[in-house]
């Protein structure tokens, strides 16, 4: 089971991930994802799907049109893992392909 990462580690992992917020009321992180169009969005969608499935750890997300809305826990340990980090950083790399 992933570790719930502690106050320092969490505020380090955000410095690093400059376009993710933390979530109000809840131990979670997210960001939205605007693309050209659907077709970027979807294919943008399908790799991250492929990342989240290999790594058995999958975001909570909404599509509509060219924009993502993405929040990530991790809910086995009720909060931000190095889970989250790893996938909001592949988010952020393939976001720029």
């Amino acid at each position: 089971m992933a570790a719930k990462l502690d106050p320092a580690a969490r505020k380090n992992a955000l410095k690093k991930l400059v376009h993710w917020n933390e979530v109000i009321g809840r131990d979670a992180i997210e960001r939205t994802f605007v693309f050209g169009d659907f077709q970027q969005a979807f294919a943008f969608m399908t790799r991250v799907a492929e990342k989240a499935e290999a790594m058995n750890h999958h975001p909570e997300w909404t599509n509509i049109y060219k924009t993502v809305e993405v929040t990530l826990t991790t809910h086995d340990c009720k909060g931000v893992s190095a889970l989250d980090v790893e996938l909001a950083s592949f988010m952020d790399e393939t976001a720029r392909q």
